[in-house]
């Protein structure tokens, strides 16, 4: 079950990267197109129905950005693949378990009365569903284990029949009741040859085993804030390497179609960044919320065991920390698109920017799924580009107080802050400059000349 929320943040990475690849294919062979409806797009938007309602720029921009990705058919694949792989890892294990309860079918030649509420007393200490069925003679048993008809066969005298061997790693309902039986019935046998009597032996067979105690505290309810921990550590993950690389192409194709000129006409560079940031969050945490309701829903529906203990104490901490890790990031891919204009110089500023991301995301993957939440973890539940991923693993295993929470979230607050004021900067000196990639180093020298 740990490998299903892998799998989604593979498959999400792998259709943005394709997503992306497409889109850049399809701009180059229609510029002129794009260029044209991207030139009317601004003017449209900014004095249309929206521009009566008094939002101010910055939530002219946002709502601009709204409109933009929701409409995109990039978000509506990516989207629906990603309700489509969160049903299947909701159902798959949902069709598993049903598939685990399937009826057993038990032959019982020459058996007693009492042999036969034995059986039904074994099926359902071990939680599994039989069929018992009467056989006149062992070559007609033998027969219908043969043929598939019966699964199992109990000899009046207590051998038990099994068409193919049945091995101690065999987990199947057959095979748990087989070596259920096969261990009660030679119990009750070595009782008889001792010569005990009906009373002792149900003295000795409902010997229970002594309690082991321990003296440390052991904690309660592990398990399913582990699952969810994991879950919500991807969910930031797939959440955050769409959007953000979503903001810096949107950055990087307003500059390079020149709309960037037209808009900051009528708002001030900081409107324009900030309503780009908050627009395209606002998509991704609508995005995220969907997917969670729908897992819920969806699990309530089919009665999965996935999201039924899910703690909702650490679903919060992971749309919190998707808010936080968003807010942080956001600004700083804004201001690198900033600086180019061409998809190929994209490339060489991703890979610097995702390196916290991705290392954050690895550290608390590694330690949510083993079990054990390492001293790195609670080191970088306290930085702000990697708190994102690993404060929620420590929410999960009930490392976090609630003060070393609102500790780590005010210092990604406070470094959100200073990081939006710099790439403001960088972002009002790079956006207009034209003819080739801008560097960072030559705009914070021409700042501080």
């Amino acid at each position: 079950m740990k490998a299903v929320p892998i799998l989604i943040a593979a498959v999400a990475v792998v259709l943005i990267r394709l997503g992306l690849r497409r889109r850049r294919t399809s701009s180059r062979s229609r510029p002129d197109r794009r260029r044209t409806s991207s030139r009317s797009r601004p003017d449209r938007l900014l004095t249309g129905a929206l521009g009566r309602v008094h939002l101010g720029n910055t939530g002219l921009v946002a709502a601009r950005e709204i409109h933009e990705r929701i409409r995109s058919r990039m978000f509506r694949a990516v989207t629906l693949v990603l309700l489509l792989v969160v049903a299947a890892a909701v159902i798959v294990p949902t069709l598993h378990s049903g598939a685990a309860a399937t009826t057993t079918n038990v032959g019982i030649v020459a058996g007693s009365p009492s042999l036969r509420t034995e059986l039904e007393v074994l099926a359902r200490s071990a939680g599994v569903k039989v069929d018992l069925v009467s056989v006149p003679d062992d070559s007609r048993a033998r027969a219908a284990l043969s043929s598939g008809q019966l699964d199992v066969v109990v000899e009046g005298g207590g051998a038990i029949l099994v068409n193919a061997p049945v091995s101690a790693a065999d987990a199947s309902p057959a095979a748990r009741y087989v070596r259920a039986v096969s261990q009660t019935l030679g119990v009750e046998r070595a009782f008889a040859r001792a010569g005990l009597s009906p009373q002792q032996a149900a003295i000795v067979s409902r010997a229970r085993p002594l309690p082991v105690e321990s003296l440390q505290p052991g904690k309660t309810g592990r398990t399913t804030s582990e699952a969810t921990a994991l879950l919500g550590v991807v969910l930031i993950f797939v959440v955050l390497t769409q959007y953000l690389t979503w903001t810096l192409m949107g950055v990087m194709e307003e500059k390079a179609s020149r709309v960037v000129e037209v808009l900051l006409a009528t708002v001030r560079p900081i409107q324009l960044l900030a309503g780009k940031v908050i627009g395209i969050g606002a998509v991704a945490l609508a995005q995220a919320a969907a997917l969670v309701a729908f897992a819920f829903l969806l699990g309530a529906a089919v009665g999965s065991s996935l999201v039924r203990g899910t703690a909702p104490l650490v679903v919060a901490a992971t749309l919190v920390w998707l808010v936080l890790g968003y807010a942080f990031y956001s600004w700083v891919y804004a201001a690198a698109g900033s600086l180019a204009e061409r998809q190929d110089q994209v490339q060489s500023l991703v890979l610097p920017l995702s390196a916290p991301l991705i290392f954050g995301y690895l550290v608390s993957l590694i330690g949510v799924s083993s079990g054990n939440v390492s001293l790195l973890v609670k080191v970088l539940a306290y930085l702000p580009p990697t708190a994102p991923f690993a404060m929620p693993t420590l929410v999960g295993f009930g490392e976090a107080t609630w003060w070393q929470f609102l500790l780590s979230a005010v210092a990604c607050l406070a470094s959100t802050l200073a990081v939006a004021l710099a790439a403001a900067r960088v972002y009002r000196a790079a956006v207009l400059q034209t003819g080739g990639r801008v560097r960072l180093r030559g705009l914070i020298r021409r700042s501080t000349i």
